[in-house]
């Protein structure tokens, strides 16, 4: 049965997360606190107006315009949230945790972490009981992610684990050999870490690896299939395609989310167990030193982001978490000098 306490419903109160829609369809995100107010060159609204309103609610500001109020939704939080690293996007997260299985209960592993959009699809999807262990290289990645997955769930979860390291040196020495149910990498080069996954995994576990290139998703795919460890490993992309519908004006948008990235994965074979022989045409599926050049950040399209610009990242989504935690606290206090029962929110 879910906890009334964890929904993010009911009344708004201090320290939620609230969404405004205002005139021209502009977006505003604001954490509900004692005396706080959004300024814009429409007027000012002041947070105590939404404050015991209904999700869902309409409020006018100052200057006389409408906003609509709404708890944001977690796509909508995680492609606003300060980056570090670029972020899986809702479409890639859904087809992850469905090719993957993630369900509630369930041990993960996933690397690396980037900005934590794919951590908190996947904390969602576990539930309470699940475990996730998150690797990252860069420490400052971590610290964004860390932030951000702070401030829409109000805390760290107990049941998530950060690794500062390399997966492929430190996975070894964090979980048992055969107890992880599902992995997930998202990563350059993600055939480095088949063969510790492959010893993590429980029979039947599932490995997903998310990978921006043809040739990256070949090279996987091949390395997977030679180890003789996995069942045949499959693999798609995910295209988003919106339509514009106003009464007989039905037609697809102009723009599209197309190609983000390939999803190629596959299942642990019981130890001892010979894959039935699949009949397929010869390829080329070697590759050598020479093929290195093909998987550097900047040959896959990896957007490098400066020291200077991520120093700023971190601050900012670490201002997030902090005011998150300074509004629960207010919050908190609140409701010892009142003796008033509320229910918390997650959003």
């Amino acid at each position: 049965m879910t906890d009334d306490t964890t929904r993010p419903s009911g009344p708004f109160r201090l320290g939620d997360r609230v969404q405004l829609t205002g005139p021209k369809q502009r977006l505003h995100t604001i954490t509900l606190r004692e005396g706080g107010e959004l300024h814009t060159h429409h007027g000012v609204l002041k947070h105590e107006q939404l404050v015991g309103q209904p999700d869902g609610s309409v409020v006018a500001n100052s200057g006389g315009h409408e906003y609509l109020a709404l708890r944001p939704l977690l796509r909508d939080f995680v492609m606003s949230m300060p980056r570090g690293a670029a972020i899986v996007y809702p479409k890639d997260a859904a087809q992850i945790l469905a090719e993957a299985d993630i369900f509630p209960g369930a041990s993960v592993v996933e690397a690396g972490v980037g900005s934590g959009a794919l951590s908190l699809w996947l904390l969602r999807a576990i539930g309470a009981e699940g475990r996730l262990v998150s690797f990252e290289r860069r420490e400052d990645f971590a610290a964004v992610a860390k932030a951000n997955v702070e401030t829409f769930t109000g805390a760290v979860p107990a049941n998530w684990d950060v690794v500062v390291g390399d997966l492929a040196e430190d996975l070894p020495h964090t979980v048992a050999a055969a107890s992880v149910d599902r992995v997930v990498l998202d990563m350059l080069a993600p055939w480095e870490c088949i063969d510790v996954v492959a010893d993590a995994l429980t029979p039947g576990g599932v490995v997903v690896c998310y990978v921006a290139t043809a040739t990256q998703l070949s090279r996987v795919a091949e390395y997977i299939r030679g180890t003789g460890l996995f069942t045949e490993p499959d693999a798609n992309e995910t295209m988003v395609r919106g339509w514009h519908v106003e009464g007989l004006a039905v037609r697809p948008d102009h723009r599209m989310i197309a190609h983000t990235g390939f999803l190629v994965w596959a299942r642990r074979l019981a130890p001892g167990a010979v894959p039935p022989e699949v009949k397929r045409r010869a390829s080329k599926s070697s590759y050598g030193d020479e093929d290195v050049e093909l998987w550097t950040p900047g040959a896959v399209g990896d957007r490098q982001i400066t020291d200077k610009n991520l120093r700023k990242r971190v601050r900012e989504a670490e201002r997030a978490a902090e005011g998150a935690r300074r509004a629960s606290r207010r919050a908190e206090d609140t409701d010892d000098t009142d003796g008033t029962e509320h229910p918390e929110h997650t959003a």
